[in-house]
């Protein structure tokens, strides 16, 4: 099986000279990537580290990021990257519990990490990426005392390459555990399944702390080019794509909506862009319609998750809206290469075409288990089959049609409200720019369906309007009781809405917790 590592080993053997990374200043070849991989990986291996042993990264995105995924890979060691939005003493805990003996930090988080130091009694090496510090080693002085040969460790497909702490709504943060094999798979199939080739050039934009490392590494994989930005910024989104002839994007929803309000876009050239994907959570009707005015019939949407990346795939040609076919816009497509996929009932069960249920997903990228949670991991993965914790249902031709969250179902006086369904019916007013439904406590009804909304800047509209226009669209016991207009939303690193956090501020100090 084709390991993470190789990926720039062959593609230096495939396309020597083309580039494959731009950063900045910095451009790349696949040669002087492989080079560059090669050297850190025997800087590493020079330092006493092994195979099985775990290192921590905390960086914005960067060159230097992909090289150490690519060098722990050939050391058969496992990256435990970090979400630099948590708070220390969240950092600290996934730190010591995944027990990482190396910890790497990118520009500006250097204090950060060196005041954790001695609260972090498992790390035997703090690494500098971007500039050097005292009790700590520089990453630029590490490969350029290092040879650039191939490593020569013996890997296995089935070792652990990742280990990927999810966002956790309750509790502590989840540690994911991906193989080399996990990984290859879905990164194989989602090559395959874009058509992506070595003339690709993707604009990343999301997080390398996050499974959403996807097109980077597949781009990769096909000898294509990755066009790294350090943080998601419309400016720079647009700069880059326009100078640097990208052909693919992938994004979250909210960034879509940003660029599609960025005041001066049609000063950009953005010609070459032949695929936009989205993933992340499920695009709203209203804002995929003025996205595919805007861009054209480019959209593609990517179903998946940390612990089972690539699940089903909504192609381009079926976002055509109007007629017959507008019903499937919002599909999430169907299942890919790599993956078998149902939707059944809380038996686990298939239902029948069309009856909601939980989808569950069997396939050789589903995640070896929570680490150091077996319980867990039995939970979750039954017989083969891991549960999304998705609510969905599938039309007679497989398309799968994500509903909901299965925790983000409402119980108001005995009806099931899904919020995304009242969301997108919020999202076709016109001074609505970004939105989310939540459940908030109710005397009388146990639950309320509670809204929180953005409005589109100098726009206003009150929340009689709004609930009015819910009533126009939907049953009544889905449309908000309450409607709050906020300045903003809460947002994951990746730009998702963050319902959970928006739940809690209504559901603070209620003598009933949320479920």
């Amino acid at each position: 099986m084709y390991l993470l590592g190789d990926i720039p080993k062959k593609g230096a053997v495939r396309f020597p000279e083309q580039e494959a990374i731009v950063f900045e200043k910095e451009r790349l070849t696949f040669k002087q990537l492989n080079q560059r991989v090669n050297r850190f990986a025997n800087a590493l291996h020079n330092l006493g580290y092994k195979k099985g042993q775990r290192l921590a990264v905390l960086s914005e995105n960067t060159h230097k990021f992909m090289e150490i995924y690519f060098a722990a890979a050939k050391l058969g060691m496992s990256v435990t990257p970090l979400n630099f939005r948590l708070s220390d003493a969240e950092i600290e805990y996934i730190i010591s519990d995944s027990e990482s003996i190396c910890l790497i930090a990118g520009n500006g988080y250097e204090d950060r990490i060196l005041a954790m130091k001695d609260r972090l009694s498992c790390i035997k090496d703090m690494i500098m990426m971007d500039n050097k510090g005292k009790e700590s080693l520089f990453y630029d002085d590490l490969i350029l005392d290092a040879t650039d040969s191939e490593p020569g460790i013996s890997v296995d497909e089935n070792d652990m390459i990742v280990l990927m702490y999810t966002g956790g709504t309750t509790g502590r943060p989840k540690g994911v555990m991906m193989s080399h094999r996990n990984l290859m798979t879905a990164f194989i199939s989602m090559g395959l399944t874009m058509e992506f080739n070595s003339r690709d050039v993707t604009c990343f934009i999301l997080p390398l702390f996050h499974v959403s490392f996807w097109p980077a590494m597949t781009l990769l994989l096909t000898g294509g080019k990755v066009v790294i930005s350090r943080k998601p910024d419309v400016k720079e989104i647009l700069t880059l794509i326009s100078i640097e002839k990208c052909t693919h994007i992938n994004t979250v929803p909210t960034i879509y909506n940003w660029l599609l309000r960025a005041p001066d876009i049609d000063q950009y050239d953005l010609s070459s862009l032949k695929s936009m994907s989205y993933a992340g959570s499920p695009m709203p009707r209203e804002i995929l319609k003025k996205c595919i005015s805007k861009f054209g019939l480019v959209f593609e949407q990517a179903y998946g998750s940390t612990e089972a990346l690539g699940v089903t795939f909504f192609p381009a040609k079926d976002h055509a809206f109007g007629g017959e076919q507008s019903k499937r816009l919002v599909s999430a497509g169907k299942e890919m290469l790599c993956a078998d996929v149902r939707v059944v009932d809380e038996n686990d069960v298939p239902v029948k075409s069309g009856e909601i249920g939980e989808v569950v997903v069997c396939g050789k990228h589903v995640m070896m288990g929570y680490w150091k949670n077996s319980e867990l991991t039995e939970e979750t993965v039954v017989n083969g089959w891991h549960h999304m914790g998705d609510m969905a249902y599938q039309d007679e031709e497989g398309y799968l049609f994500l509903v909901d969250r299965k925790a983000d179902m409402i119980i108001t006086g005995g009806e099931n409200v899904y919020p995304k369904e009242t969301e997108d019916v919020l999202y076709e007013h016109p001074a609505v720019m970004e939105c989310a439904v939540v459940s908030a406590p109710d005397e009388k009804w146990g639950e309320r369906v509670q809204a929180v909304v953005i409005l589109i800047k100098g726009m206003s509209v009150t929340q009689k309007e709004l609930i009015a226009h819910c009533k126009k669209n939907l049953a009544g016991y889905k449309c908000p009781k309450i409607i709050e207009i906020w300045d903003e939303l809460p947002k994951t690193a990746v730009g998702k809405i963050l319902r959970k956090d928006v739940k809690a501020s209504f559901w603070k100090g209620s003598a009933r917790s949320i479920r």
